[in-house]
């Protein structure tokens, strides 16, 4: 249950290997496998951890094995997150940039046609976050994270329920100098 049927040091330089191998990967084919936008995406990522489970553990189905796996591929995570966040340039170059999906309010076809996104699972995205549909966004920018990050075109609810009070007390202001001036 114990006892390596690989040296260490093949145990070790496994998990190295293929996370090179899938953060290229990643990189190369887009921002839209981390985004996770349809049930496709999501599947292809389920079925990459289990395609490379064997490249990381080989033939040994030991526990330890598996746990000087997952150690090394949790230490080099540590590690290349710590000198990138040192290396902020560097960062930028291997995360690429981010894709403006909506400038103005506008649809940006050609950046939607280079992630590979759809106008339908724009929509899709824009309600998850909230919004009525993509006619309330103003501004959309997909993050080379994933991550969508959007601006509303029209004012919230809070911004309209503000409105509305302060317009009240206009109307009563005026009210209220309307009936002085009676008085006077």
């Amino acid at each position: 249950m114990f006892a390596l049927s690989l040296p260490v040091g093949e145990k070790i330089l496994r998990p190295i290997l293929v996370y090179i191998f899938l953060v290229l990967l990643l990189r190369i084919f887009g921002k839209r496998e981390l985004a996770q936008l349809n049930p496709f995406d999501l599947v292809v990522l389920l079925s990459l951890s289990n395609t490379v489970q064997n490249a990381i553990i080989g033939d040994d189905n030991s526990v330890a094995g598996g746990f000087i796996g997952a150690f090394t591929l949790m230490l080099v995570n540590y590690l290349v997150i710590r000198f990138l966040f040192r290396h902020r340039r560097l960062d930028q170059i291997l995360e690429g940039r981010p894709a403006v999906l909506v400038r103005d309010g506008h649809i940006c076809k050609s950046e939607l046609a280079k992630e590979l996104i759809t106008v339908h699972e724009l929509q899709t995205v824009c309600r998850r976050q909230g919004f009525e549909g993509i006619h309330e966004v103003e501004h959309c920018i997909l993050e080379p994270g994933g991550a969508f990050v959007m601006k509303r075109k029209v004012p919230s609810e809070q911004e309209q329920k503000h409105a509305e009070l302060v317009n009240g007390l206009q109307d009563l202001k005026a009210q209220l100098d309307r009936l002085e001036a009676k008085l006077v």
